[in-house]
């Protein structure tokens, strides 16, 4: 495990090179979903890695995976409703800076897509690949998230993540406290995807309890500017429950890239 320290706050990352790397292309940076970690993409990025050329990284953010903690996390360090937005618009240019990264390919799933979405609506990137981006709150994404709620209280979810995080009851509750809080209801970036101007590839599963088709459906760019491919069968995970084809989908994407 690597730790970088960012502003005091330490933030695990993992460096991947492919076999055959293509120094020449521009590298790939990993944005987790809202419980995700570097651990949790499994080993996904590395088969990326291999399949495009390209180097990675992968981190986890601050109360995610092995980064350090956020105190008191369900009061004094609950998370705002404009939390996607300081990740995007602040905590990921400094890591950018830190690592010596100018205009990545960002890859982001869930969250980490929004992420990967408001970053590009500001900052240059080489292109911009989103799985299943949430830009904007539905209903149908409360009521998933108020069963996870169910399912880490009293089901088995908190185990199953207990592996992929060192402080595993921060890493949910600072996710699922701000989702199902009023002030996120009003969460809505589709004005600021208009400013994008990389190519973006945008996928999601047809069958995604999380969000309706409208989620990639209004990224409002022009079509040359956007590729949209929707996977059945295909919950949340594109990545996980469809990789080759996703792995492939990106792949071909990217090639024209530099």
């Amino acid at each position: 495990m690597n730790l970088i320290d960012l502003n005091g706050t330490r933030l695990e990352v993992q460096h991947l090179t492919p076999r055959k790397p293509r120094s020449a292309l521009a590298p790939m940076v990993f944005l987790h979903e809202g419980l995700g970690s570097v651990a949790l993409w499994r080993d996904w990025p590395a088969q990326l890695c291999e399949a495009t050329g390209r180097e990675a990284w992968v981190y986890s953010r601050r109360g995610y995976g092995q980064s350090d903690a956020v105190p008191d996390v369900r009061h004094t360090g609950r998370l705002q409703p404009d939390y996607l937005h300081q990740e995007a618009w602040s905590v990921l240019p400094a890591l950018l800076t830190a690592l010596g990264l100018v205009q990545p390919v960002l890859i982001g799933h869930s969250d980490g897509a929004s992420i990967a979405l408001l970053y590009a609506s500001r900052y240059p990137v080489a292109a911009c690949v989103v799985l299943a981006p949430h830009v904007m709150v539905e209903e149908i994404s409360v009521r998933a998230i108020e069963q996870a709620k169910i399912q880490f209280e009293s089901g088995d979810l908190r185990q199953r993540l207990t592996r992929f995080h060192a402080d595993v009851d921060g890493a949910f509750w600072q996710w699922n406290d701000v989702w199902l809080s009023a002030g996120f209801a009003s969460f809505d970036i589709r004005e600021d995807c208009t400013h994008i101007k990389a190519p973006v590839l945008a996928l999601q599963g047809a069958q995604d309890p999380y969000g309706s088709l409208a989620q990639i459906d209004q990224i409002a760019l022009p079509p040359e500017h956007i590729t949209r491919q929707v996977l059945s069968p295909c919950a949340h995970s594109p990545h996980r429950e469809q990789a080759a084809v996703t792995t492939q989908a990106i792949t071909d994407f990217l090639k024209t890239i530099a």
